[in-house]
């Protein structure tokens, strides 16, 4: 892993860390899978948010909109079931 590597990984964590109060007050949560390309941010929505119907509307208006925030050059965050 290249240090732009870790540096971004760790700006995606940072950002996680910064939602992940939210999603736990709901008795969800969220873990980083792996970035693909520098690009695509994989993530696990766990708990309570596996099942909620407004999941992708948290993972779009929420999750990526943070992850890009803090990392303006990640595309889109997609969440593996």
């Amino acid at each position: 892993m290249t240090t732009q590597d870790k540096e971004l990984t760790a700006k995606v964590e940072a950002a996680l860390d910064e939602i992940r109060p939210f999603l736990q007050s709901d008795g969800g949560d969220i873990s980083l899978l792996s970035i693909d390309n520098g690009k695509i941010v994989k993530v696990q929505l766990q708990g309570a948010c596996v099942g909620c119907t407004v999941n992708q509307m948290t993972l779009k208006s929420g999750v990526e909109m943070t992850i890009k925030k803090h990392a303006p050059q990640i595309e889109s965050v997609i969440n593996i079931e």
